[in-house]
């Protein structure tokens, strides 16, 4: 039996996390992987285990680095609304307001509050597709969004801004404090809860420990779902002139791997699954002093602005404000969050959340894929049942 080695810490009553997360790696479903849970502040639960690469000689450490793919977003939105309470911005202000370019082509109604609720039809760049250049000089991104059209009426729908998201937030940080998403959030979140999470690695970090991402093959689909739907989805995704395609595919001409150290706010974030934790869980509490936003604003986090079937995916999903909340297929029932709960899952396989009515943070990262689509990681998913049969006892006290 291939073995893997594992270490971290969990403390009593959280158990059944630790037995879980070694039978991910017995059932030889993981190659690398890690696990954070945060609870009233502090770290309960930081396990990791197995490898950073297919060699299967690098042991995964505390401080592997994994990417984070679409919870990438997850980071931008922290910094975004760190800045909007802290400046004290107004979401219903329309973003041509502080970008006039971006006001040209029918987006003059669109706001911040329609973007984080991926509502503003932005979601296409096919006509000035992202390239590795465009991303490490930003602005000729920051034109394409400009230069482009809504693809639906801001507003009236929503649809995954699954490239165009972090770059819009990206430049909106920009207008208002001169730093791009990355630099604002290592300078404004990561310095101060000490995260080991990047959008865009700083060169004196490039001696950082990096997991080797493998493909993911999706192998299952969305349970409870109707499989002509998803199979729609699949058939949209290859079609180039679908929206699907257009918005997820189309608009990035990223054909080789990119130098860590380039910002992309939308795909591109590292981070070890403790940073992550550890930012979920300033979002809904302080940890060690620090709180990224305070209550109001988490409440609006937590209030879904759009419910349905989704223009881009065609799958049903429901989003507060850049988060996606529980009732969302992606957050399975028998995972036990509360109603309040926020977060992010990765086409990777990545899945991050908090709970504030449980005052708890949830992170997983890992290398291996992922093999559902529409849905949580079934490792993540076994996980999270683990967490929420420990919590069981401490909330009946």
């Amino acid at each position: 039996m291939q073995q893997y080695p594992q270490a971290g810490t969990v403390e009593d009553g959280f158990g059944e996390v630790r037995r879980v997360f070694a039978e991910n790696f017995a059932d030889g479903e993981e190659l690398g992987a890690a696990v954070c849970v945060y609870h009233r502040g502090r770290a309960v639960v930081d396990l990791w285990g197995g490898w950073a690469g297919p060699e299967r000689t690098d042991p995964w450490r505390r401080d592997t680095l994994a990417v984070l793919a679409s919870p990438t977003k997850a980071l931008v939105t922290a910094s975004f609304l760190h800045l909007v309470e802290r400046e004290g911005l107004d979401l219903d202000e329309p973003v041509g307001a502080v970008w006039p370019e971006f006001g040209e082509h029918g987006k003059g109604s669109i706001t911040p509050r329609m973007v984080l609720a991926q509502r503003s039809g932005v979601v296409c760049l096919d006509h000035a597709p992202i390239t590795p250049e465009g991303l490490r000089e930003h602005a000729p991104v920051a034109r394409a969004l400009a230069a482009a059209r809504p693809e639906w009426e801001p507003g009236t729908a929503h649809g995954y801004h699954a490239t165009t998201y972090g770059h819009l937030l990206s430049e909106l940080i920009r207008r208002r404090t001169g730093l791009t998403a990355g630099r604002y959030f290592a300078r404004h979140l990561a310095g101060p809860l000490g995260l080991n999470a990047f959008i865009g690695l700083p060169h004196d970090h490039r001696a950082a420990h990096l997991a080797t991402m493998m493909e993911s093959k999706a192998e299952a689909l969305m349970d409870g779902a109707d499989p002509g739907t998803e199979l729609a989805m699949l058939r949209a995704l290859g079609d180039p002139g679908s929206l699907t395609h257009r918005a997820m595919i189309g608009s990035m001409r990223l054909y080789d791997a990119l130098d860590p150290e380039v910002e992309d706010p939308s795909y591109g974030g590292l981070a070890s699954a403790h940073a992550l934790a550890r930012l979920f869980a300033a979002l809904v509490g302080e940890v060690d002093g620090f709180r990224v936003v305070g209550p109001q604003v988490t409440a609006e986090v937590a209030r879904p602005y759009s419910r349905g079937t989704c223009r881009v995916v065609l799958l049903p999903s429901t989003w507060g404000l850049g988060f996606m909340l529980p009732d969302s297929p992606v957050f399975p029932a028998s995972a036990g969050l509360g109603p309040r709960a926020f977060g992010f899952d990765g086409a990777n396989g990545t899945f991050v959340f908090a709970d504030p009515d449980r005052e708890l943070a949830f992170a997983y990262v890992q290398n291996a894929g992922s093999r559902t689509i529409g849905r949580m990681n079934d490792r993540a998913h076994r996980l999270v049942e683990a967490l929420h049969r420990s919590l069981q006892p401490i909330q009946s006290l």
